[in-house]
């Protein structure tokens, strides 16, 4: 016999959903981790560089990267946005070319390296497609 889902239930169910799914896609992610002197190891993604964990150990840190990016990205379906396909879902092929001035280039490479993007490609990719999928 089925009983009526409080509130309370409906909320922890749709969480759990959510994360699911979160663990799903951020299982997917190219994990990269570094050594550091002070922290140990630090990890993160290609796919979402700017999303960081630090461990003593290397095993450590990658289950501390496996769960913030999972957080990060239940937090982006909780919020309606899209989270980035694993970097080996699709090739590149296309390219188009971008002209901009020497002061803009540096601007957006110094934005670029301290958001933690491998180049100044990868972040005018991931800010144009951010801006056209959330509609803004």
């Amino acid at each position: 016999m089925r009983t009526k889902m409080e509130p309370m239930d409906l909320k922890q169910s749709l969480k759990a959903t959510i994360l699911r799914k979160a663990k799903k896609i951020a299982g997917e992610y190219r994990i990269t981790i570094e050594r550091n002197e002070r922290l140990g190891f630090i990890g993160s993604s290609v796919e979402l560089p700017t999303v960081f964990a630090d461990a003593k150990t290397p095993e450590q840190c990658y289950k501390a990267t496996q769960e913030a990016l999972m957080v990060a990205v239940s937090t982006m379906i909780e919020r309606g946005q899209r989270p980035p396909q694993p970097a080996s879902a699709k090739k590149r092929y296309e390219q188009v070319n971008v002209r901009l001035t020497s002061e803009e280039k540096i601007l957006l490479s110094n934005v670029a390296s301290s958001l933690g993007f491998k180049g100044i490609s990868d972040f005018i990719r991931n800010a144009a497609l951010n801006r056209v999928l959330s509609g803004r």
